[in-house]
């Protein structure tokens, strides 16, 4: 059985390396292993090292701790619902909103948060 540290940090490195579109193909002959080894990661399969998440860190162009935010939230059962999905990571559409989002240029993409953040409030 998965350890739910190792779920959650797999997620993670799934969700930059699809936000940068980036393949496992891609990523694992960056980091020098077989792309298995990042589906098994990205599974919570297998632990990713200390060194092994380094490398994915630096090829990812993210901090080590970037695959360790939120894992409180997901370890804290008494968290309030909201209205958000369990894992919003794992949701295609809003993978592909987020990545649409920064696709657009900055001064843009604050006009569209701050639209998206008056409609939200009136609804």
């Amino acid at each position: 059985m998965s350890h739910p540290v190792d779920v959650h940090v797999g997620k993670r490195i799934r969700h930059r390396r699809w936000m940068n579109g980036t393949t496992q193909q891609q990523l694992a002959e960056k980091v020098g292993i077989k792309f298995q080894q990042i589906q098994k990661y990205e599974t919570g399969m297998n632990r990713v090292s200390a060194s092994r998440l380094w490398d994915i860190a630096a090829v990812l162009d993210v901090p080590v701790s970037f695959f360790f935010l939120g894992l409180d939230a997901d370890q804290d059962k008494e968290a309030p619902s909201s209205d958000l999905p369990g894992d919003i990571l794992t949701d295609k559409e809003a993978l592909e909103l987020l990545r649409s989002y920064y696709a657009i240029p900055e001064n843009q993409r604050r006009r569209l948060f701050d639209l998206a953040r008056v409609l939200s409030e009136a609804a």
